[in-house]
């Protein structure tokens, strides 16, 4: 299991736990799968795992409370599972600390390719290194925007001084409106360039993760360009 990436698979229906576990095992994947929240958590604690899958709709400790626990307690990437992809739960898990959600029914190679597409972004959440116009350059690798610096090589942020504790999702969303301050990035170009999507995805990702941005490094300094996107302050 040292060598494999560790995956905590939380689904309450033994079908399509049992189903996932084994198309998970056949792609190299090692599982810890469990059947709801609280045994979930105890195996998160316990194991350490490399990514965490939790379905929406678990007994004893639902995967939204579930996921706002592993937040509380690691940054480890969290995929939501969720039935409805209209529903209230989708925001409510991204809300809670999520890093993407999967809608079920889903088919096990979208699953998979996900899953890699996060652990990818996770594994190399990096910058330039280098100031872009409109940012100051201090110390090679830190951009400044006013009261808020990025340090692009050892991957910290501080605020007025205080240290800023970001997801890598997160970090890798900074530091793609950091590349380019004052520049519109529409929210399909995001969708590419931090959550790694070949394909079309939900705008949603995108507006809930800018909105947990906003409450860690100021709501003024991500301006929305109404119709086009978000841009960076310089």
């Amino acid at each position: 299991m040292a060598d494999q990436t560790h995956v905590l698979f939380v689904e309450d229906d033994d079908v399509i736990r049992e189903a996932t576990q084994l198309a998970l095992e056949r792609d190299g994947f090692a599982v810890t799968a469990m059947p709801d929240g609280l045994s979930g958590l105890e195996a998160f604690r316990a194991n350490r795992p490399d990514i965490a899958l939790l379905d929406v709709m678990v007994p004893g400790l639902d995967g939204v409370s579930l996921c706002r626990r592993i937040r509380d307690e690691s940054t480890v990437p969290v995929i939501m599972l969720s039935a409805r992809a209209d529903s209230i739960d989708v925001v409510l898990g991204l809300e809670a600390g999520a890093d993407d959600y999967v809608t079920k029914p889903f088919d096990g190679a979208v699953l998979v390719a996900r899953i890699r597409a996060v652990l990818r972004r996770f594994g190399h959440a990096s910058g330039s290194g280098q100031a872009e116009p409109g940012a100051d350059a201090v110390n090679g690798g830190v951009l400044v925007f006013g009261d808020l610096e990025i340090d692009t090589e050892g991957m910290e942020v501080r605020r007025a001084g205080q240290p800023v504790a970001l997801t890598p999702t997160e970090m890798r969303l900074l530091l793609e409106f950091s590349s380019a301050p004052g520049t519109v990035l529409s929210r399909d170009k995001l969708l590419e360039r931090v959550w790694d999507y070949g394909w079309g995805g939900d705008t949603r990702v995108v507006d809930v993760h800018v909105q947990r941005l906003r409450q860690k490094i100021g709501q003024d300094r991500i301006e929305t360009v109404r119709g086009f996107g978000y841009k960076l302050k310089a």
